[in-house]
Order: C-alpha cells, then structure tokens, then sequence
C-alpha cells in the first residue's frame, strides 16, 4: 500500500469511502455481512483511511462504520466524517434542514456534532470536515452569528478533532473567496479526475489549493463508476495500450501522478471492486505524458466542450456585463451530465448573472479567439436552464 503524509499521520493513498456500500436491494439497508467483509478486507491489506457523512444510508453509514472499526485497534485506523451544512439553513436565527434533510428533526451544529461522536463510537474524528462548501451553503458556513466553523475549531482544541478540512462541489472562486474568509483549513476533498480536470475545473481547484499548501483528498476518482465502465468504442485505445489493466486504474493512475493528492477515496461496493483497487496502489505507479494524451481522446469522446480559453476578452465587450467564461463553463458541464456542483452553481446565479441577458448584440463574438457563437450559446444555455427550473 502507498501511503502519504497527511498532517502528523502517514494515510493510506486508497482511502475507503462509505456512501456506496452494498445494500439489501435498491435503496435497501446496510447489507452488513457483505459490507463489513470489504471494511476488514481493506484494513487487512492496508487502507487506513475510512470516509463517512451524518447522512449517507440515511445515517446508517456512521453507526456502522464506527461498530466496525472499534473492534480494531483505535491507533491504527483514521475516520473522517463531516458536518452537513450543506443542506442546513439559519435565517433569522432559526435554523433548518433543506434538501433530502427537509423534515428531519432540527439539531444544532453542537448536537449534531456530539451525535456523531456517539454513533461512530469515538472520543474524536481523525479528520472533519465541513460538508459541501458551495455557492448555496457559503452563507451557512461564514455566519458569524451560528459561528459553525468557531465551534468547529473549539473543539479541535479540545482534542476532539485532529485536522480540520472541508469537502467542496463549489466552483474555484467559490472555494477561494472561503480560504481568504478564513485561513484555518489543513485539508480539502474535492471531486477530480481526468474528466472533471477540465469540465468541473478541477485543475483550477486542485493548483489553488497547492498553491496554498492544502493537501488534497479525491472523492468521486472514477466519476460515479462512470470511468470503470466506458463503452468498447470509447475504451478501445486504452485497452489496446494495456490490455491487462482495468478502466479504473487510468483514473487511479491519472491521479497518482499529481503529487499533492494525498488520498484517493473510492466507494467500493463489492469485493471485486475493492481487490482491483488494492492492485493500484500496491506500489506508484503514475501515468505518463504519453498516456495522459490516451485519456484527452476518452475525453473528448465522452463530451464535445466548447473550446472557450478563459481569455475574458468577450467580458470587456459585454454591454450586460455577463462573466460569459463562466458561464460557458456551466454549459459544458450541462452537456454531460448534472452534478451536486453544478445545481449549486445554477442556484446560484442572480438576475443579472442569468445568460438570459444577454441582448444578441455580438460584440462578444467578433472579438473572440475562438470564433465561439457566444450568443447563440447563450441562447441555448437560458433555454436548459429554464427547462430545469
């Protein structure tokens, strides 16, 4: 197993994530038998690193992972989990669950974070973290007045949490503008890998972080299973360059060869998938230049992007004053498939942030390198936008 330094510990590099275990059918409980055979196979051979939510399985996840581990030396297992912000709300002093939470019964930021401790059976969390920082929850997380991450930060002091980070599907000036609000984060999980490299701007995430020293830790390596199962077609050059290796391991690959990834999550359903894994990350193994040309075709096989540079020449021509990169960027990702980032981003966009706005004039088209027809473009993105609302 390759292991990296994260903070004071040494972490295994394949880290077991647990909001995909196997379940007693669609949307069934915890199958526990089959699930703790993968939770002790991946400690046997080496994974240290165990991920968990207040909700994932409904909030089984917790309870389950916890029951597991405690029956393991406390000093040879690190458990992260996170505090669900993201889908809390506090207006006027009330605070309140939205999303797939509306309607459960309301805690405070201290209960929930003593029910977790409860449920997972310890004295404190390896690694915490706030859950989804994003366009819709950054108003949760920065209120003063609740002060989640004040208390947060108590408690590390307490000893109750050791490193204190936060996940993140919010775009990277999103996730900026929370670093200069508050310099105190020794880590950050954010969704990458060679497709969201450039649809989700997970470059762009993952050098601002570097460039800030903030290890990353991956979620969501090979897409949801996406990049495990491609079509032959798709498949075909990569099978051809290493018959004998998974679709999996080029995503593994992909990102051992960036070094500030310090743990790669993945949520393991089966013991096949788990074995696999383990192959990966027996020893480095990271992608090569030539290999990584092999992924840009996947790529672009996958999803057609429109070839916008970032240049934001077409910003200084806009009468309406329309972040037109940026919103290229979300029609990109739309043309794929929506993710929890991009509903946030949608979400978030005000009146005059809507391509909707935009009047036709063509200003932004003439001065364009790219010859991108940015107002027909957002013609079609307010469209499907609409659609979804």
């Amino acid at each position: 197993m390759i292991y990296q330094q994260l903070g004071d510990v040494k972490v295994s590099q394949l880290g077991m994530g647990n909001m995909r275990l196997p379940t007693t059918g669609e949307g069934g409980a915890i199958d526990q038998a089959r699930a703790r055979a993968i939770l002790e196979h991946a400690y046997e051979n080496g994974v240290n690193y165990f991920d968990t939510a207040y909700r994932y399985h409904g909030g089984q996840s917790e309870l389950f992972v916890g029951r597991v581990l405690n029956e393991l030396p406390r000093d040879s297992w690190y458990l992260a989990s996170k505090m669900p912000g993201h889908m809390m709300r506090y207006d006027h002093g009330r605070l309140s669950f939205v999303g797939y939470l509306a309607g459960e019964k309301v805690r405070t930021v201290e209960e929930i974070f003593q029910e977790q401790l409860e449920k997972c059976q310890v004295d404190y969390f390896d690694f915490y973290l706030l859950h989804n920082v994003c366009e819709t929850s950054y108003d949760f997380y920065t209120n003063e007045d609740l002060g989640v991450v004040d208390y947060l930060l108590e408690q590390k002091r307490k000893g109750r949490i050791r490193h204190l980070g936060f996940s993140s599907h919010g775009r990277p000036e999103t996730i900026e503008r929370f670093l200069n609000w508050r310099d105190c984060f020794e880590f950050a999980q954010i969704q990458l890998n060679y497709l969201d490299w450039s649809l989700q701007q997970a470059k762009e995430k993952y050098d601002l972080l570097t460039r800030r020293n903030i290890p990353v830790v991956v979620m969501e390596p090979c897409r949801g299973g996406r990049l495990a199962n491609l079509d032959d077609k798709i498949a075909a050059p990569l099978k051809q360059a290493r018959p004998e290796a998974s679709l999996a391991s080029w995503a593994f690959r992909f990102l051992q060869a960036l070094p500030n990834v310090k743990v790669v999550l993945s949520g393991m359903t089966t013991m096949e998938q788990l074995t696999d894994n383990l192959k990966n990350f027996l020893v480095p193994c990271p992608m090569q230049a030539q290999e990584a040309k092999l992924l840009e075709t996947v790529v672009s096989a996958l999803v057609s992007q429109v070839p916008c540079t970032g240049c934001r020449y077409c910003c200084e021509e806009c009468p309406q004053g329309l972040d037109i990169p940026r919103l290229i960027a979300l029609y990109n990702e739309m043309s794929y498939e929506p993710t929890p980032g991009l509903n946030a981003a949608l979400g978030a966009l005000t009146d005059k942030q809507h391509p909707a706005n935009c009047v036709g004039c063509g200003a932004c088209k003439r001065i364009c390198p790219q010859g991108i027809d940015i107002p027909a473009l957002m013609q079609s993105l307010a469209q499907a936008i609409a659609k979804r609302s």
